[in-house]
């Protein structure tokens, strides 16, 4: 009796098919599955990485509730289109302090992994208040009133802590100042050395150009700050992991 014969027997018997697809499953199940447990983190740690500073964090709290993931990915992969288009490969180590992580492949706009210092601070501040006068073919609502939303620090030092509580390794020293660092970081004439010695990279100006706070400020620290924390002139991948 021949392979092909005995391949037979296998597929016309429900009952063999079904036991040999799941010893199949459950082997490779087992080969994927179980180097984990021998792995203390999966995520491999990159120079330059940190949790983000308060103002920023409140930008990406904005960033989500007003849904910019639905068209907007974070995720660039590892093809040669893709990288051409926006630079290299997203790591994982990008997205280690993000609760929810923004990776996803569906975009009605570009991915906005390396947006960061793409475009100036007016830009982002026209193409959010009227993305058709900066994209004319966006489709894109407009989000004028995040210039009119002025924000205080009200509950920053709630939000820290309860992102410390799943894991981001926020400090006493960040928590007990979250509410200064939340404020300097948009006013230039601030004090703000010890804001950029706690987020090192952190950006500091007036955001928008209007006085005081406002969630297009917030907004836009985050967007300034996406793809910038590492250094990929430098970066090499650890081939021990």
């Amino acid at each position: 009796m021949g392979i092909l014969d005995k391949h037979k027997i296998l597929e016309t018997n429900a009952t063999l098919l079904l036991v040999g697809s799941l010893a199949v499953v459950t082997i490779g199940g087992i080969v994927e599955i179980a180097p984990l447990f021998y792995l203390e983190n999966t995520i491999e740690d990159v120079e330059g990485m940190r949790p983000y500073s308060p103002l920023e964090l409140t930008g990406r709290e904005i960033y989500i509730r007003e849904g910019c993931y639905v068209c907007h990915s974070q995720m660039i992969r590892p093809m040669r289109d893709e990288v051409e288009r926006y630079g290299h490969y997203s790591l994982a180590a990008e997205s280690q302090y993000d609760h929810p992580f923004q990776w996803g492949s569906k975009r009605t706009g570009p991915d906005l992994a390396r947006v960061g210092g793409r475009y100036s601070d007016d830009w982002h501040v026209d193409h959010f208040t009227d993305p058709q006068s900066v994209v004319p073919e966006s489709v894109m609502p407009k989000y004028g009133y995040l210039l009119d939303n002025l924000i205080r620090p009200t509950y920053i030092t709630d939000l820290l802590n309860a992102h410390r509580m799943v894991g981001v390794p926020y400090t006493d020293e960040m928590i007990a100042n979250a509410a200064a660092d939340f404020e300097v970081q948009a006013d230039p004439e601030g004090d703000w050395d010890g804001l950029v010695e706690r987020y090192p990279g952190a950006q500091v100006r007036n955001f928008d150009s209007e006085p005081g706070i406002s969630e297009m400020d917030a907004l836009i620290a985050y967007m300034q700050m996406l793809g910038t924390l590492v250094d990929f002139s430098t970066f090499t991948p650890d081939a021990s992991r």
